[in-house]
């Protein structure tokens, strides 16, 4: 039987090492970190171990030897010096208003002031944190460390608020500018976050901090790496795959192909998601475990505000500059989405510095989508996976008509205000329904000139389709046979189905489709 403790939503390393948790040790790329620079910043999509690094840092600036017996760290650290450390957690606040992100600042302060003391002078929110790092080293006669947890809360959170995040960012460039103009008085500096926010934002204020999030060296800093689970999680393997009634090789490919596939820089080894990596060992079966902890609606309304034709997202390419830094007043959605974990890093053209951008792993790209769906089409969260299996049975089962009239039924009511963008709403939500039901029955789909034509395969039919806009369905049916789409599978034993379909404006949504079966044809229409 497992005994194992798994650190499951336990973010501090001082209770993992005491209560006995289980520990993936990262302690000798810590040890790297400390050794070679001073300050740093580190992006990591949410839940991949950002806070529990902050404060395994606390742990060893504290000298606090005793937690890191049996690991790297216990032998590489001669020293263990005790330094003072200010912790700055912005995570648990709901930042909406200036003086909210105002009002934590000046809590931390209060709490440090009480230990290292005020003077009068001190009146900003910035003189004050300089004020209590230069008191802090002077009363220890140790260099400061600075420890930041989620240092773009509050700017994340006021996405699509400009007022709210030019306050925001005036506020965080002048308190985090004390980390420059007290130097001589720090020992340490790291902030995390989930997004790097460049240009005229905080880090304006803080070229001085070294960006690891792109660092081969520390592309493992959080997550774990297939090495790490052979070496630390095998007996899990083989447990997983009793209780799953599958092989040791197809309980690993199954975790590789749901929580693998996150790559922070190019030709670096794969990252697995941490967070579903120890709920799948804990439960002990299969599931959607990080995308059930919520997914931020503010990409949802980044990709709707910028009218987004998510078909990009399947074969996105761009350069490190973009990947690197986020400027809150740009129109491209992707650093966004990267930096947030739905998009990773695919592959790298060296010449052009380009980079190609993919979800890393079924968990990602089938949660993404389910997500999206609710904001795209008339259902529910609670109906889209449930719709979803239907479209797929129908399909399977050759009713065509039927699944037509639930697609009319996804795109019923379409909001007035989306008319001028209609032709990118209907890809969207043809996209989406697609990508979802192309985890269950092969689906290949082609955009071209804003068009799509699209090959459906399941074990007994096959069906191609082809889709216009206040065209007609007859014209469609005619591009299919005109550009001999069906003709890799004619020779297949499968049913047939050429299908030619029609979106209107005037209407809204789909006015016709016309069917062709095998050589007989069958037409059918909306009923609005």
């Amino acid at each position: 039987m497992n005994n194992k403790l798994y650190p499951i939503g336990i973010q501090n390393f001082e209770k993992i090492r005491k209560d006995g948790y289980f520990y993936v040790d990262k302690t000798a790329l810590v040890y790297q970190l400390v050794k070679t620079g001073s300050y740093y910043f580190l992006s990591r999509p949410r839940r991949f171990g950002k806070s529990l690094l902050i404060s395994t840092l606390e742990a060893y600036f504290q000298g606090k030897k005793e937690l890191f017996e049996g690991l790297a760290m216990e032998q590489l650290e001669k020293d263990w010096i005790t330094y003072p450390i200010l912790h700055i957690d912005l995570n648990t606040q709901k930042y909406d208003t200036p003086e909210s992100l105002e009002n934590k600042l000046n809590g931390v302060l209060d709490d440090w002031e009480s230990l290292y003391g005020t003077r009068a002078a001190e009146k900003s929110l910035s003189m004050r944190f300089e004020g209590v790092i230069e008191r802090a080293y002077r009363k220890t006669g140790q260099r400061v460390v600075i420890l930041v947890d989620e240092y773009d809360k509050p700017m994340l959170q006021a996405i699509g608020n400009e007022a709210l995040q030019k306050s925001f960012r005036e506020t965080l460039q002048a308190f985090y500018g004390a980390l420059k103009s007290k130097d001589a008085c720090i020992k340490f500096g790291m902030l995390t976050g989930v997004t790097k926010f460049g240009k005229i934002s905080v880090f304006s204020a803080l070229n001085n901090l070294i960006d690891v999030s792109m660092d081969e060296r520390y592309a493992a800093l959080c997550g774990i790496t297939e090495e790490e689970i052979h070496r630390d999680f095998e007996d899990e393997l083989y447990a997983l795959a009793d209780k799953q009634h599958m092989t040791y090789d197809e309980v690993c490919n199954e975790l590789r192909e749901c929580y693998d596939g996150y790559h922070f820089v190019e030709d670096s080894v794969g990252i697995y998601n941490p967070f579903s990596l120890l709920n799948t060992f804990f439960k002990m079966k299969f599931g959607n475990y990080w995308f059930e902890t919520g997914t931020p609606t503010y990409l949802v309304e980044l990709l709707q505000m910028h009218h987004y034709d998510l078909h990009r997202m399947a074969h996105v390419e761009t350069d490190a500059d973009v990947l690197n830094s986020i400027d809150a007043s740009s129109t491209n959605p992707i650093p966004v989405i990267y930096q947030s974990g739905y998009l990773t890093i695919k592959g790298y053209e060296r010449r052009f510095g380009i980079y190609r951008l993919g979800f890393p792993n079924r968990e990602v790209e089938e949660g993404f989508m389910r997500f999206l769906l609710p904001f795209y089409a008339k259902t529910t969260k609670v109906e889209a996976p449930f719709e979803i299996q239907k479209f797929v049975r129908e399909v399977e089962s050759g009713d065509y008509d039927s699944f037509f009239r639930r697609l009319q039924g996804f795109c019923a009511d379409t909001p007035y205000e989306m008319v001028r963008d209609l032709e990118l709403h209907y890809q969207n939500v043809l996209f989406i329904v697609f990508k979802l039901m192309g985890f269950y029955v092969k689906v290949e789909y082609h955009t071209s000139e804003g068009r799509i034509d699209l090959v459906l395969q399941t074990d007994s039919y096959i069906y191609v389709m082809e889709f216009k806009l206040d065209g007609t369905a007859e014209e469609a049916m005619q591009q299919i046979n005109d550009k001999h789409y069906a003709r890799p599978f004619e020779a297949d034993s499968r049913k047939l189905f050429k299908i030619g379909v029609n979106f209107s404006i005037k209407t809204r949504n789909i006015e016709k489709w016309i069917v062709e079966e095998t050589g007989k044809e069958h037409c059918s229409t909306s009923t609005i």
